[in-house]
């Protein structure tokens, strides 16, 4: 049964010191503007993914960027930061405290494109690090479920401009995914700034 994250009481149901999620972090006015650049500018590509053992393009495009080093195992070098990208990262650490060395940046075109259920991949070997997740342009539903229980699941709007903090222990214990949407949907970008060896 799936269930929405917050009760009416816009209490957490999921832990709250796994995530926090703050409405508004980016203006709408700074978003919109942040949105039209990143489209026009970033060198999107797609990529191919293991998925459940089996290689498969990812249904979304993608860049990397951040400080000198590489990204899923030496396959993906970083791209040298774009200021609009560092300024973002260094509010983000001013705000919780949390360094962050690179960025991934996920392009969802429209409501086919999608990422499915994961944890996200220790990006220092053998640790599960905290997560800063930015959304811009189209809102769209962000999906949890437990792995011991898939019964147990939960849902969370993301909406223009919000910032979604997942702590590391999320990963531990919880998928995420977002899912294909029948609705008409326009362009959505998501920014996860990440801890990486450098």
């Amino acid at each position: 049964m799936q269930q929405k994250l917050f009760d009416d009481t816009a209490q957490l149901v999921l832990p709250v010191d796994l995530l926090t999620y703050t409405p508004g972090f980016v203006s709408r006015e700074e978003g919109d503007l942040l949105l039209r650049f990143l489209l026009r500018t970033v060198p999107w590509q797609q990529h191919k993914v293991i998925m459940y053992d089996k290689e498969v393009i990812t249904p979304r495009l993608s860049a990397w960027y951040g400080d000198k080093r590489q990204l899923d195992e030496g396959k993906r070098e970083a791209l040298p930061w774009l200021p609009e990208l560092y300024d973002l990262k260094k509010r983000i650490e001013r705000s919780t405290g949390i360094t962050f060395q690179g960025v991934l940046l996920n392009y969802y075109r429209d409501g086919n494109d999608s990422v499915d259920w994961h944890a996200d991949k220790d990006t220092i070997p053998g640790v599960k690090t905290d997560i800063a997740s930015v959304s811009l342009g189209q809102q769209r539903s962000f999906d949890f479920r437990s792995k011991a229980d898939h019964r147990k699941q939960y849902s969370i709007i993301l909406e223009h401009g919000s910032l979604l903090l997942m702590r590391g222990e999320l990963q531990k214990g919880w998928e995420h995914r977002i899912a294909k949407s029948t609705a008409a949907t326009k362009a959505r970008i998501n920014l996860t700034f990440r801890k990486v060896v450098v």
